[in-house]
């Protein structure tokens, strides 16, 4: 459930790795951070009080009244809410840890824009995008969860990256 960017971004400069694709991800240059670049262009979810919890040894998870909503507005609410209790827990200090590498710098890239996106401001998805100069796709009506909503339009994506080499 937890579409990392940042990870895909500083792991992506391993020699194996050709090109990467971000789905509704941030993609931050070295010595940024998520939360740094989130707070200069907020999303729905860091507008919404108490939505975002933490645990007492600081994970962070989406209060599961708010999950539906935020992350996955566009799935069956069944779905949704079995989501909302499967979430896997996230260590807060990985949303404030600068990039030490940024792999879009030299490597192709493409990204998809969840255009409807709440959890990331899809105007900072455009944004990260552009400053990596990925082929970049937009789903509208899309959610953060666009893989599972719209797993044709995805994996078109994803397809149309690997036969680029």
């Amino acid at each position: 459930m937890l579409n990392r960017g940042s990870i895909i971004t500083e792991a992506g400069v391993h020699p194996n790795v050709v090109g990467l694709v971000y789905v509704a991800a941030h993609a931050p240059a070295v010595g940024e951070d998520e939360g740094e670049l989130g707070a200069k262009t907020p999303s729905v979810l860091a507008k919404t009080e108490g939505a975002i919890k933490k645990t007492p040894d600081d994970f962070t998870y989406l209060n599961p009244a708010d999950f539906p909503k935020l992350f996955a507005p566009n799935l069956p609410r069944e779905q949704a809410e079995f989501e909302s209790r499967s979430q896997v827990l996230a260590a807060a200090e990985v949303f404030n840890t600068p990039l030490t590498v940024a792999a879009w710098t030299t490597k192709p890239s493409w990204g998809i824009v969840a255009e409807n996106d709440q959890i990331i401001n899809p105007d900072l998805e455009r944004w990260y995008y552009k400053r990596a100069k990925s082929h970049t796709t937009e789903i509208r009506g899309a959610s953060h969860s666009v893989y599972e909503s719209h797993p044709r339009e995805v994996a078109a994506v994803i397809a149309e990256a690997a036969r680029s080499f």
